[in-house]
Formats: C-alpha cells, structure tokens, sequence
C-alpha cells in the first residue's frame, strides 16, 4: 500500500510515517518511480510504534526494541546495556503509572465529594 493508504488506515499523517521513516522506525521499500510501498504488517508497526511513543518511550529506545519484540532471538537480549537501559526505561515508566494512578484517584476524589453536594434530582 502506498503512504497515504496507511495514514489513513492508521489514522495518522503522511507528515508522522515520513518522520517515523526518517527515525528508522519504518522502512518502506521504494517502487521505480520513488513512490514508497508498505506492507501490511507496517499497519501493525505504526500501531505498535504509536503504542510505545503513548507510553513514554523516545524513538530512539523504541528504534533499538522494536526488532527485539518483533522477533525471539533478538540479540540485543544479550546486551546487558541495552538490557540495563529497557530495565531504566520500564522503571520510568513505573513511576509515571503511579503518578498517573495518583492523579486518577485525585480525580475520582473530587468526582465523589461534588456527587455527594448535589441534591438528588440533579443533572449528572
């Protein structure tokens, strides 16, 4: 499929796949007259890219994991740098659950205590 077919399938810009192809996150191959062609597991990558970015991660980490998650015998499992810094990273990311999980509760807080002033017939 060509860019615009995936952006639209993903529901992302051509814009985002170029700059996710410039980071070496995606790796279209190109037909004769230039134009870049994607297959359809790219639609599960861009998803997957999407994911990690959403979590946190820069795309430079998620550059150097997405092979490792893609296939079992990734040899950077071996690496105890690469392993020391996807152990960092998921720390991190830890922390900012349990902030976010402290803010959700916050949240909830609120949401409970200005339910309990509201008279009965109220709209919610």
């Amino acid at each position: 499929m060509r860019i615009k077919e995936l952006s639209e399938r993903v529901g992302v810009s051509t814009r985002l796949l170029r700059y996710y192809e410039e980071q070496g996150l995606l790796s279209p191959r190109r037909e004769e007259n230039g134009y870049r062609f994607y297959d359809d597991d790219a639609v599960a990558r861009v998803q997957q890219i999407r994911g990690l970015l959403g979590v946190g991660l820069t795309t430079e980490i998620i550059r150097d994991v997405l092979p490792c998650l893609a296939e079992a015998a990734c040899s950077k499992y071996n690496d105890p740098e690469f392993v020391a810094r996807i152990a960092r990273e998921r720390d991190r990311l830890k922390e900012r659950v349990t902030v976010l999980s402290q803010n959700l509760k916050a949240l909830d807080d609120y949401l409970n205590a200005v339910g309990d002033q509201r008279s009965p017939g109220a709209a919610a």
